[in-house]
């Protein structure tokens, strides 16, 4: 899974092929004909509602995917999860940054194992600490 290049698109289209959900009923879900079906399977981009609708439809979170893009390749600067650092606070919902799911982990053990990335270039460009990379080679190794 390519958590940089996100085409919303085509994920949405492999997981109709897993789901086996046939064409009329998602049209019948979405009110729309089959042109318009397919013109949303190859867009890059949805609207959040359609989005949305696409979860509920297919019982998956495609929300966690832009999650996971911020996680790997936002600046630590630019996210301050749960730091006041001055400013008000934010009626909005905070979340913690340092949630690594297994898919995460896994995506980030493959880069070393390939030898796509170092664990130098890990530490430094995802901001994932030493030590917890090095907990997670230990802990994930496959024998």
């Amino acid at each position: 899974m390519n958590f940089k290049e996100i085409h919303i698109g085509s994920l949405i289209n492999q997981r109709i092929a897993e789901c086996k959900i046939e064409i009329p009923r998602i049209c019948k879900f979405f009110k729309c004909t089959e042109a318009d079906l397919e013109e949303m399977l190859i867009q890059k981009n949805l609207s959040t509602d359609l989005v949305l609708k696409w979860c509920k439809l297919l019982e998956y979170d495609f929300f966690r995917i832009y999650s996971h893009h911020l996680m790997l390749y936002s600046s630590q600067s630019s996210m301050k999860y749960g730091e006041n650092s001055g400013k008000e606070k934010s009626s909005l919902p905070e979340f913690r940054k340092n949630i690594y799911t297994k898919e995460i982990i896994d995506f980030i053990l493959e880069l070393i194992k390939t030898g796509k990335k170092s664990k130098y270039q890990i530490v430094n460009e995802y901001k994932i600490p030493k030590t917890t990379l090095y907990r997670w080679i230990e802990k994930y190794r496959k024998d």
